[in-house]
């Protein structure tokens, strides 16, 4: 199944200051949240963040913060009963998800939007644990639930569809 732009939302979960310097390849996780977030800017897909318990773990880190459409509070580690699904675009089925910790709070969500009816895809390199393990037992469990694994590159080429798009260049520029 192919991810449609038109029917496409990024949703980038707890991109936090105070949190990523823990994570293991952090700075290449929010490099990569910001790339996706300015393609899909590019596109005019919708971009939802999510920040866990910020008034403790501080807001996302800005320049992720400036792209995004919205950005949720959350305290539950599944951002779904926090309103997640209240603040998705009405029509968009397709969610595409990056964020830490993959194994907690991005995978609690994911799971939960695959409940919920949502085609789910999770990009493996904007995505991030403080333990590559939990990391890769969390993609492996998705992709078993359901889940579509994909990578930022995947994700730019599947929303354009063909060289001819009027963002071509500059979405490669931002990929190469």
């Amino acid at each position: 199944m192919l991810m449609k732009s038109e029917q496409s939302t990024l949703l980038l979960i707890d991109i936090q200051e105070k949190l990523m310097p823990a994570i293991t390849h952090g700075q290449e996780v929010v490099n990569q949240c910001i790339t996706l977030a300015t393609i899909a800017g590019l596109l005019d897909i919708p971009t939802l963040a999510t920040e866990q318990l910020p008034e403790k773990l501080g807001p996302n880190v800005e320049s992720v913060k400036n792209l995004c459409h919205q950005t949720l509070a959350k305290y539950h580690f599944d951002a779904c009963p926090d309103g997640l699904v209240d603040c998705l675009p009405e029509g968009r089925q397709h969610i595409i998800v990056g964020g830490c910790e993959t194994h907690v709070c991005m995978m609690q969500t994911a799971l939960s939007l695959i409940d919920a009816g949502y085609k789910v895809w999770v990009v493996a390199d904007a995505t991030g644990s403080r333990n590559e393990f939990d990391r890769d037992v969390a993609l492996d469990r998705l992709s078993d639930s359901g889940a579509r694994i994909v990578t930022v590159e995947m994700v730019a080429f599947e929303w354009m569809r063909h060289c001819k798009h009027p963002a071509f260049r500059d979405v490669q520029r931002l990929i190469k």
